[in-house]
């Protein structure tokens, strides 16, 4: 199914055009104005009252605290949903991968000489990486050390919606629209709930393998937010509408994360961030019904989603925290 012009108009999505309209007007500068200012920046930052915070979060993407050697070889891997790239920063092109990617790490890599090396690693990484590499998620796992986090694919993955309709205000219903993307977790949603009342759910786009009868029609952000519950799903990695979704006034309703971005998921609580359910799903229904009984309880979830997002939306600060992470990662493998 291709997306109509009527859709794409009415999505709720950010538009992609204006984005990359303003992104290539912003490679216009010259990056060497960015290098000059790198070393105040980073100074004028440790007088910032939130400063403390911003090591916190620099702390929690990059988990490196030992030296290590950057390889002095150049490597170049694809694979369907992610490329591996060992080079100069200055040296990695646009055409490598998807442009989004490109132009999100150079808001960052624009900062530091061009003849500084990485390990960048752009797309759906759900594995860790054998050498310390920037990646977009990582797993959630004890040993993931060598995955360092960068705010990538933004785009698509941070933004925020205002919701004009309470919770009580909504429907009864939980709302699923996506891909099966070969996920295992998906499929088993779709296989206990497609079709039950409490349910308005279905896959989108092309039919990836799943029965005819799970295709549907693509609905806006606007029409999701007439549901009191959102299904936030794990794909590929993360489930890409989790961020949206927690800064409405509906909830998210998904499995314990195994995968982590920017937004931290790792660090979201059960209960009190989103309402997590069984990976067999056999407890969902169960768990809605107690949040529209207890409407109280559901309000207490979502203020505390909206304070849980309110701390990426300082955009100075993400900025910044970009920064002092990719200052460490460089710090750490010998090159500043």
């Amino acid at each position: 199914m291709t997306d109509s012009l009527s859709y794409k108009l009415k999505s709720g999505k950010p538009n992609k055009f204006l984005y990359l309209v303003r992104k290539f007007a912003g490679l216009a500068v010259p990056d060497v104005y960015y290098r000059a200012r790198l070393a105040k920046v980073l100074e004028q930052s440790k007088s910032r009252p939130d400063y403390d915070y911003m090591q916190q979060r620099t702390d929690y993407y990059i988990r490196l605290t030992e030296p290590w050697q950057m390889s002095a070889d150049d490597e170049i891997r694809r694979e369907r949903s992610w490329l591996f790239y060992a080079g100069r920063i200055g040296d990695y092109r646009r055409k490598l991968f998807h442009t989004a990617y490109y132009l999100d790490q150079h808001d960052v890599t624009r900062w530091f000489p061009k003849a500084l090396r990485w390990n960048f690693c752009p797309g759906d990484v759900y594995f860790t990486p054998q050498v310390p590499t920037i990646v977009k998620s990582r797993l959630l796992t004890v040993d993931n050390h060598n995955s360092v986090v960068l705010k990538l694919d933004k785009l698509r993955h941070f933004f925020f919606v205002r919701d004009p309709r309470k919770f009580t205000e909504k429907l009864d219903m939980a709302i699923f629209r996506g891909k099966i993307r070969q996920s295992r977790l998906r499929r088993a949603f779709l296989e206990r709930c497609f079709g039950k009342a409490m349910f308005d759910c279905g896959v989108v786009g092309r039919n990836e393998g799943c029965p005819e009868e799970w295709m549907t029609p693509k609905k806006t952000i606007l029409e999701h937010l007439d549901y009191k519950f959102i299904i936030a799903i794990e794909g590929n990695d993360v489930a890409s509408n989790l961020k949206w979704v927690m800064s409405s006034n509906s909830i998210a309703v998904m499995t314990r994360p195994t995968c982590e971005t920017w937004f931290m998921e790792g660090t979201l609580q059960p209960g009190v961030h989103y309402i997590e359910v069984r990976e067999d799903f056999a407890d969902i229904e169960e768990k809605l019904q107690f949040y529209i009984d207890h409407p109280d309880e559901a309000q207490r979830i979502i203020d505390q989603a909206h304070a849980y997002v309110a701390q990426f939306q300082d955009r100075e600060r993400e900025d910044l925290i970009q920064l002092m992470v990719m200052q460490r990662y460089f710090s750490l493998s010998g090159q500043v």
